[in-house]
């Protein structure tokens, strides 16, 4: 009998509610999601059986050109950072923290919603914004700003975006999974062993209303700082590290251990 499964990315919060409730069978989003769906005390909770990306997506953009940027060039300034306890959000104070940047001298503006963080800054909000590729490229090649900083070079390597489903889910289709995460490392090994121009060609069609020099720029930055895995799999190490991010901004008390919410196959 052929098995009939429903698969959906979109925010995180979203993607969660959608597979929990059997409205989506896999979920796409970062593995905090299944840290928060474990805490909260639900028995049959998300465990993550691929990842991705192992970097944070996001771009600091600067309205004004500044050689040799540094974390200190934020003191003083206002910087669209997101949502509130999102993952690049969370990031970016994490890095702050670390390179003792004083929380209260950077004005970090998470009230902008992500689909309209680019439109905000291109409107005069901010000094800074924190963006996502193609997005990143874009504001630049409409000369609203410059790229100066990686928040996923800053932040280390966590499991960033992973594919999810519930303990049961997972247990009662084992070859699905299987052949899922088959795929998913077909597609990296594809990403990491091809250029960028090749990639951007064949991801176009998804964003047709982009340049493909900017779409090459954007796979090429990617590129530039590993944020595509060699596997599907990850270490504790990383899930421990995306941890320390969210206890930082103290949005959890202490760690899961990493064998509750990972599958190995």
């Amino acid at each position: 009998m052929s098995t009939i499964w429903r698969f959906l990315f979109t925010g995180a919060d979203k993607v969660t509610a959608a597979v929990l409730s059997g409205d989506a069978d896999i979920g796409f989003c970062g593995s905090e999601a299944t840290i928060y769906v474990y805490n909260a005390g639900e028995k049959d909770y998300l465990k993550t059986f691929a990842q991705l990306t192992q970097k944070d997506g996001s771009f600091i953009v600067s309205r004004e050109k500044i050689k040799n940027f540094k974390l200190e060039d934020l003191i003083g300034k206002k910087i669209i950072g997101g949502r509130a306890a999102g993952m690049p959000e969370m990031t970016l104070e994490y890095i702050l923290r670390k390179n003792n940047i004083d929380l209260n001298k950077v004005e970090i503006d998470t009230s902008v919603a992500f689909a309209a963080m680019s439109g905000s800054f291109i409107g005069g909000n901010g000094d800074f914004v924190s963006l996502f590729e193609p997005t990143a490229s874009e504001v630049v090649d409409q000369g609203y700003g410059y790229i100066v900083a990686s928040l996923g070079e800053l932040g280390g390597v966590v499991p960033y975006t992973s594919y999810s489903a519930k303990n049961s889910f997972i247990k009662s289709n084992p070859e699905l999974i299987k052949s899922f995460t088959k795929a998913i490392q077909k597609g990296l090994d594809f990403v990491n062993s091809h250029d960028s121009l090749e990639i951007a060609k064949i991801i176009k069609p998804q964003f047709s209303d982009t340049k493909i020099e900017t779409i090459e720029n954007a796979v090429e930055s990617y590129k530039n700082i590993s944020a595509w895995p060699e596997s599907t799999s990850f270490s504790k190490k990383s899930f421990n590290h995306l941890q320390d991010i969210m206890i930082e901004y103290g949005i959890i008390d202490n760690k899961v251990d990493y064998n509750k919410l990972i599958y190995e196959r």
